[in-house]
C-alpha cells in the first residue's frame, strides 16, 4: 500500500511573498530541442545494440503562479536509436501524461531516418485511447516512419501539483545511455537536499545562477543493468531521491521530516472518538472469538482473522470507506480505513503495539539516513510483547509472517508517547528482522516400496508439512475455500513432485485459519508411479534424487554483478525411507552423500547435506537444507549458488538397485 498523502499533512505558510521580488520566468518557455541532434554521433560502437538512448535530459522546476500557489513543471526530453524492429514495435507510441492533476503545456516530437531527415510531429499525430478495464484515457504521438537504425526524439513538460516530500528520480534503465542530465529549479526561498545511490554522482548546486535555486546532475554514460537471477532488480538501479528541506521565509518550521511525520500519521489514525463510536468498535471486538485471550499471539491473531475475513477492503479513496461508524456498519474499508480500524481495536483491548513504515527492499531500500516521505510506502503493525509484526492490508499475510520483501529492512517505528494526559507520537528508525529460517518450513517424508510384481512401479506414502511462509497463502483460507478448489490445490501440492503421481488416497489435517502460526499443514497421501525406476538388463536405476520434486538450479556463465535477495529465510528437512527388495542390494550410494555449507563466524548462513544408512533392510536418506540470511552479496555469492546448486545435484542422484 502507499503512505496517503493526506495522512502527512505539509501546512506550507508564509512560503513566499511576491512583492518581495520577483521571479524569473520557468525553465521551459525558453526550452527546445536542437536543430540537428545526431550531427556527430558515434553510431558504430552500439551496433551490437538494440537501442541506445542519446539523450535523456530531465528538468523539474518548483514555480509560484497566481495567489501564492506552488507549481511543478516536469520537462522529459528522450533521443532513442533504435536498431531492432522489436525496439521499433515498443517505441512506436509516445505517451503523454494524461490525468485530472496535470497538464502538458509543451510537447513536441519527431523522427529521424539514419540518413538524416527529420520528420517533425504536429499535434494531428495525437491520438487518444482507452483502457478497457480501468476506462482510464491515454494520449500518445503515433510515430510514422520509424525505421531500423533510425531516431525517434520527443519533449514534453508537464504542470502539476508540486512533489516535494520525497521524489525519487531513476536515471539508469536496461540499455545504454548517453547525455543524461538532471537539472532542479525553485524559488530563491526553496532549498532542497538530495542524495544518490548505487554509485550515481550526487547532484551538486549552481551558485553561478541568482534569480533562482538551481542543482544538476550530470553524467556522460549510463551501462545497461541487466536484470539477473533472484535480483533486487529496480532497487539496484541508480537513482536519486530529493525532498524541500528549507523554507527561508519561514526557517522555523519543519517541511519533511519523520518527527513530523509520526505525529501527523498518529492523529490521523487515532482520531478522537466519541462514546457511539466507542460502543460500535466495542461492539464488533464483541463478535472476534478469542479477541480478549490472555494469550497475546491468540488475541492478535483471531483480530486479524476476523478481519480479513469479514472486511472487504476497496480501492477508493471516499470518506465513508475511513469513517469507523461505517466501516463496523458495512464491513467495508479502504487501506486507510483498515489501519483506523486496527488502530481503534488494539487501543480498546489496550494492546501494547506500533505503527511501522518501511518500503519493498526490492524496489527501493528504506534509507534510515536520509528522511523522506518516498520511502514510507507499506504499513506494519509491531508488538512489543511478543515481538511480531502484523501487515493489515494484506490478506495473504498473517502474523508473525509479514511480507518477506518488507523485512530485513530499516523502517519508521510509531510509538504513542503520553505527557500530562496529552497523547502523541514519536517515531524512531529500526531494523525490521527477517523471520528466522527455522520458523518457515517445508518438510517431507517419503516411504518408497518397489511392486513386488514389477520393480519399475513404486508405491509411495507422502507426509509432507509446510509452515511459515510456506503455508501463509494456503492454511488461513483453507476454510472458506470450496473443497473442489482444495482438493485440486492439494493435488498440485502432491504433484509438485511429479507431474504424473498417480494419487490413491489422501487426507488433509490442519487446515483452518485458527490453526496457521501454530500447526503446520499436513498431507499424507498414498501414491504410485512409473517414473522412479528404469530398467537396464538385469539392473534397476532407481532415480531416488527426484523423489524430492524438482528443484532451483543456479547457473551463471558472466560474473555475478548483483547481490541476491530471497523473499524469506527457510528450512528443508526431508527423508527418504526405501524398502530394499528381498534378494536385492543397491550399489554406489556414495554418491548420495552432498555436504555444503558457509558460515561467518560462528554462524551457518547457507548449507545442504545429504546422508544415508542402511538399517533393517531399509535404505534411510536424511536431506537438510537451510538457508539463514536473505540478502547474499555479490562476495559471498558463489558460496550461496554452491549449496543452492547441491539440492540440484541430489536431484540427479541415482542408484543401482541388483540381484546379490
Amino acid at each position: 500500500m502507499k503512505l496517503v498523502k493526506s495522512f502527512i499533512v505539509i501546512v506550507f505558510l508564509n512560503l513566499f511573498v511576491t512583492s518581495a521580488f520577483s521571479q524569473k520566468a520557468p525553465f521551459y518557455e525558453a526550452y527546445d530541442w536542437d536543430k540537428n541532434p545526431i550531427e556527430n554521433l558515434d553510431i558504430e560502437k552500439f551496433k551490437d545494440k538494440d537501442v541506445v538512448a542519446f539523450k535523456d535530459k530531465r528538468v523539474n522546476e518548483f514555480y509560484f503562479i497566481e495567489d501564492n500557489a506552488l507549481v511543478e513543471y516536469a520537462l522529459m526530453h528522450k533521443l532513442y536509436w533504435l536498431n531492432s524492429n522489436d525496439k521499433i514495435e515498443e517505441y512506436n507510441k509516445v505517451y503523454l501524461p494524461y490525468s485530472a492533476g496535470s497538464e502538458v503545456v509543451k510537447n513536441k516530437a519527431r523522427v529521424i531516418t539514419k540518413e538524416g531527415k527529420i520528420l517533425e510531429l504536429d499535434d494531428s499525430k495525437i491520438l487518444t485511447s482507452q483502457d478497457n478495464e480501468t476506462k482510464r484515457t491515454y494520449k500518445y504521438y503515433a510515430l510514422e516512419g520509424v525505421e531500423k537504425g533510425g531516431f525517434i526524439e520527443y519533449y514534453y513538460v508537464v504542470k502539476k501539483y508540486p512533489s516535494y516530500t520525497g521524489n525519487r528520480i531513476i536515471l539508469q534503465s536496461d540499455f545504454d545511455k548517453l547525455n543524461i542530465d538532471f537539472e532542479l529549479y525553485a524559488p530563491v526561498n526553496l532549498l532542497f537536499e538530495a542524495k544518490s545511490y548505487n554509485g550515481l554522482p550526487e547532484m551538486v548546486r549552481d551558485t553561478l545562477i541568482k534569480e533562482k535555486n538551481h542543482w544538476k546532475l550530470n553524467v556522460d554514460k549510463l551501462a545497461g543493468i541487466e536484470d539477473e537471477e533472484q535480483a533486487p532488480y529496480k532497487a539496484m538501479h541508480k537513482y536519486l531521491v530529493y525532498k524541500l528541506a528549507k523554507n527561508a521565509a519561514n526557517p522555523s518550521k519543519d517541511i519533511v521530516s519523520y518527527s513530523l511525520a509520526s505525529q501527523n500519521i498518529y492523529n490521523s489514525l487515532y482520531p478522537e472518538t466519541d462514546k457511539k463510536i466507542d460502543n460500535k468498535i466495542e461492539a464488533f471486538v464483541r463478535s472476534i472469538p478469542d479477541a480478549k485471550n490472555e494469550d497475546l499471539s491468540v488475541r492478535v491473531r483471531a483480530i486479524e482473522n476476523y478481519i480479513k475475513s469479514s472486511v472487504y477492503i476497496a480501492e477508493v479513496k471516499r470518506d465513508d470507506l475511513e469513517d469507523l461508524s461505517s466501516i463496523t456498519d458495512n464491513k467495508v474499508a479502504n487501506d486507510q480505513g483498515i489501519m483506523k480500524l486496527y488502530a481503534a481495536i488494539f487501543k480498546a483491548l489496550d494492546i501494547k503495539h506500533q505503527i511501522v513504515l518501511t518500503s519493498d527492499r526490492t524496489e527501493m531500500k528504506f534509507d534510515k539516513s536520509f528522511e523522506a516521505y518516498n520511502f514510507l510506502q507499506e504499513y506494519l503493525i509491531y508488538f512489543p510483547g511478543n515481538k511480531l509484526y502484523l501487515a493489515p492490508t494484506k490478506l495473504e499475510s498473517r502474523l508473525g509472517y509479514p511480507p518477506g520483501n518488507l523485512t530485513d529492512n530499516y523502517g519508521l517505528f510509531i510509538k504513542q508517547v503520553t505527557l500530562g494526559g496529552f497523547a502523541s507520537a514519536v517515531g524512531s528508525i529500526k531494523y525490521i528482522k527477517a523471520v528466522n529460517h527455522d520458523k518457515t518450513n517445508y518438510n517431507l517424508v517419503m516411504n518408497v516400496n518397489f511392486d513386488s510384481d514389477d520393480l519399475t512401479v513404486t508405491n509411495l506414502k507422502m507426509n509432507r508439512t509446510m509452515d511459515g511462509y510456506y503455508a501463509v497463502y494456503i492454511q488461513p483460507f483453507m476454510d472458506i475455500a470450496k473443497e473442489e478448489d482444495k482438493s485440486q490445490m492439494i493435488d498440485q501440492i502432491i504433484k509438485s513432485v511429479n507431474e504424473n503421481l498417480e494419487i490413491v488416497d489422501k487426507k488433509l489435517f490442519n487446515d483452518s485459519a485458527k490453526d496457521f502460526g501454530t500447526k503446520p499443514l499436513q498431507i499424507i497421501a498414498n501414491l504410485k508411479s512409473e517414473d522412479f525406476v528404469d530398467k537396464a538388463g538385469n539392473k534397476y536405476l532407481f532415480k531416488v534424487g527426484e523423489v524430492l520434486g524438482p528443484q532451483q538450479e543456479m547457473y551463471q556463465e558472466k560474473a555475478r554483478r548483483l547481490p541476491v535477495e530471497n523473499e524469506f529465510e527457510r528450512s528443508y528437512d526431508r527423508k527418504i525411507i526405501v524398502d530394499i527388495p528381498e534378494g536385492y542390494q543397491f550399489k554406489n550410494l556414495d554418491n548420495i552423500n552432498i555436504d555444503e555449507s558457509y558460515s561467518e563466524g560462528d554462524k551457518e548462513l547457507f548449507m545442504f547435506k545429504s546422508t544415508y544408512e542402511i538399517k533393517n533392510n531399509q535404505l534411510v536418506i536424511q536431506i537438510n537444507e537451510r538457508y539463514n540470511q536473505n540478502i547474499v552479496d555479490v562476495p559471498i555469492y558463489e558460496k550461496y549458488r554452491t549449496v543452492i546448486n547441491s539440492a540440484a545435484n541430489f536431484n540427479k542422484v541415482t542408484v543401482v538397485l541388483e540381484k546379490i
